[in-house]
């Protein structure tokens, strides 16, 4: 194994890192009820729309460029739970930024799964918990998405953090299959069914209550309650998308956790 050690005085345990995706869950919602507001107006994000010719990007690239650039001017990417989407976009802080302790392994920095998520959001996710159509109002479209993907992606990104502790708690049973760069072993390993089930059915549940029309009439009846994003589909989306995400993340961290 390299010399090269995480600080061990860092409080990090199983406890704290679930805290923080307990959190992060009320992040996630809160962005996708919050998206729900506008339709899909896919032209924001599938057609180039900038006036300068030598700008081939959509406005919702163009607009995350340039709000990953002024965020990386303040330092936002050097916070180890923060990756950004467009790696080629980022400059260094200007400001004087916190020092964070090195809690993950070096090579984590080089885990990344942006590009795929970004594909999944507009693809496959999207179109699920928004309505069709085109309101034109591109530009809080954007914004809204912006808020959407940053809040998925470092819940995903989480997982460099869920693996480290696993592997600290038990490096002997990881490091046969990281040697023998064995993904299904590794996978196998990091699945707790019973805590992905108990996740799923905490995002419904916080969909249900932070997402409910209220009404200030007596006497509601439970089956008339509406939603500004169905619950169920949140806890599908964490089922189907963010779970294995977060899984995924999980095996490309302990592949590299003994470079």
């Amino acid at each position: 194994m390299s010399s090269v050690v995480v600080e061990s005085d860092v409080q990090l345990s199983l406890d704290s890192i679930r805290e923080s995706l307990v959190r992060q869950e009320d992040t996630v919602v809160f962005s996708l009820i919050e998206r729900a507001k506008f339709p899909l107006n896919s032209p924001a994000f599938e057609e180039p729309r900038c006036l300068d010719s030598g700008n081939s990007s959509s406005l919702t690239e163009f607009f995350v460029r340039e709000i990953e650039t002024i965020q990386a001017k303040v330092g936002r990417y050097d916070n180890p739970e923060e990756n950004p989407f467009f790696l080629d976009n980022i400059p260094h802080s200007i400001f004087p930024t916190h020092k964070y302790p090195q809690v993950l392994y070096p090579k984590a920095s080089s885990v990344n799964i942006n590009k795929r998520l970004w594909d999944v959001y507009f693809k496959e996710l999207l179109p699920l918990f928004v309505k069709p159509g085109d309101d034109g109002n591109y530009a809080s479209t954007a914004a809204s998405d912006l808020a959407c993907l940053q809040a998925i992606s470092r819940r995903i990104h989480y997982g460099k953090f869920v693996a480290e502790v696993k592997f600290r708690d038990a490096p002997h049973d990881y490091e046969p299959a990281i040697r023998s760069k064995d993904t299904e072993a590794l996978m196998k390993l990091l699945t707790f069914e019973k805590v992905e089930e108990m996740v799923k059915k905490r995002v419904e549940k916080k969909a249900e209550t932070f997402g409910q029309e209220v009404k200030c009439v007596s006497g509601d009846d439970e089956s008339e309650k509406k939603y500004k994003v169905k619950p169920s589909l949140v806890s599908r989306i964490y089922g189907e998308w963010l779970i294995p995400l977060t899984k995924d993340v999980e095996v490309e961290y302990l592949l590299r956790r003994l470079d």
